[in-house]
């Protein structure tokens, strides 16, 4: 008999807590999701080492707080530890993976060991195709402005918080990964789930096994807790109704008539988003964000659902919106040169992108938008060129960079260059530039005085505003 891969066991169903792992060794410390862990398993005061190659800006940070950092790959970083972490990037054949299980040493993947730090907390897992990040960052600043000292671990950096992870209360917020399944390790109070879209079928091949993911997720939630699902996507809609039908609690949100938390009378403009929002039809208040786009104010609305069960009013929840410091590579400005601002924007999907590149545009005006996009991943790009193209097609002009493909050979023919000419805009504003020191004299060439250049896309590409702004 096959076994389902989405049956996935939990040190939280053997009650194991971050406490019980002993001295503990992350390796790839450095990447924004396992160093935010680690900083969680460090700031519990628990014995904690890391393994890393690359000298990576928040090193310093963590050896303060007390990690002994290893600058290399070693069979010796194992002396004396009882519990090895690794990410998906690090497999079986890693030398350090390999190393501990030749010694007979506990092997977590990075879920389970940000399981195991949320055994006996209340939790609140935030997943989704987009807006996660996002999501969650705001959740935390909301409830730490309330005063709830959450801790948390988040895919991005929050500005004006505690980088990654913080919080000795008993909430405990964490952004959840399902490109690899793994997010169906963990067993939440309370589960967002803020959209599904087609993404990562090299785990999941068609849309149908995705959606059976997020379903259960959805049912690894505590049935006494709460589902907090978005009612404009149908997706989610339909996991909605399908769990209020077994008698759970679910929350919906969105711009939607049906939406449980329904955002209506949206105001965008560059110093942010104003909204109402209503409860079972009834105002509940004006609220604010100091981030533009009505995508933004969507996200806030899984984050007031979350705020009301855990006992927050409207004024507190209002409070904390405003107070919302944003995340690094969400709609983040870098600076200005030449007259043109630059930011930089994580998305990557679509989705995420047109939703992006239409709130930018909204920004540039009357200034025209410029879109520096790094593609991520041979194998999205090749399934969703048309839609990729489409969402570039928004921009006044697109600079397209080769794909960032760790590890994958990129087909003849199927590399960025052949995204760039999908795209549905005049010949002289678009160009494909496959050398990264080439791009910033592209973007000269493009940008006048009161645009808006942004850099998109793969994580390399967060890089790129330091070289346009010299």
């Amino acid at each position: 008999m096959t076994k389902d891969p989405n049956d996935l066991t939990s040190p939280i169903d053997e009650g194991i807590r971050a406490e019980d792992l002993g001295h503990t060794l992350f390796i790839g410390v450095g990447g924004v999701g396992m160093n935010g862990l680690t900083r969680l398993y460090a700031t519990r005061g628990l014995e904690v080492s890391g393994s890393e190659l690359k000298d990576w800006p928040n090193l310093p940070e963590l050896e303060r707080l007390g990690v002994t950092l290893h600058r290399e790959h070693a069979e010796s970083n194992l002396d004396g530890v009882d519990t090895v972490v690794r990410s998906t990037a690090h497999n079986d054949e890693h030398l350090e993976v390999a190393e501990a299980r030749r010694r007979g040493i506990r092997v977590y993947h990075r879920s389970e060991a940000l399981a195991a730090a949320m055994t006996g907390l209340q939790s609140v897992v935030v997943t989704g195709t987009h807006g996660k990040t996002t999501t969650t960052a705001i959740i935390v600043q909301m409830l730490e402005h309330a005063g709830k000292a959450p801790s948390y671990v988040n895919g991005g950096e929050i500005i004006g918080a505690f980088n990654g992870a913080h919080g000795a209360g008993e909430l405990f917020v964490a952004e959840a990964d399902e490109s690899d399944r793994s997010f169906l390790r963990y067993r939440p109070e309370i589960g967002v789930v803020t959209n599904i879209d087609l993404d990562h079928l090299n785990t999941y091949g068609d849309m149908d096994s995705l959606t059976e993911a997020f379903e259960r997720f959805c049912a690894n939630t505590s049935k006494d807790g709460l589902l907090v699902l978005c009612a404009d996507d149908e997706r989610t809609a339909a996991l909605a109704e399908r769990f209020r039908a077994e008698g759970r609690t679910v929350a919906t949100y969105g711009f939607a008539d049906e939406a449980d938390i329904q955002i209506g009378e949206v105001e965008s403009h560059k110093d942010g988003v104003d909204y109402t929002v209503l409860l079972h039809g009834q105002e509940l208040g004006r609220f604010h964000l100091p981030m533009p786009g009505s995508h933004i104010a969507l996200n806030s609305a899984a984050a007031i659902a979350v705020g009301l069960h855990v006992g927050l009013d409207a004024d507190e929840i209002a409070k904390g919106l405003a107070a919302f410091g944003g995340v690094r590579r969400r709609f983040e400005k870098r600076g200005e040169v030449d007259g043109y601002a630059v930011f930089d924007e994580y998305a990557y999907h679509p989705t995420a992108m047109t939703a992006a590149i239409r709130t930018l545009k909204e920004v540039a005006a009357p200034g025209r938008l410029i879109v520096v996009f790094m593609p991520l991943r041979v194998y999205r790009t090749i399934e969703l060129r048309a839609e990729l193209a489409e969402a570039l097609s928004l921009a006044d002009k697109a600079v397209v960079m080769e794909i960032f493909a760790p590890g994958e050979p990129i087909p003849e023919g199927e590399g960025g260059e052949r995204l760039a000419e999908a795209i549905d805009l005049p010949e002289g504003d678009k160009v494909f530039v496959a050398e990264w020191d080439d791009v910033p004299a592209a973007v000269k060439a493009l940008a006048a005085e009161g645009d808006v250049v942004v850099t998109m896309g793969a994580p390399p590409i967060s890089l790129m505003p330091d070289d346009l702004l010299r």
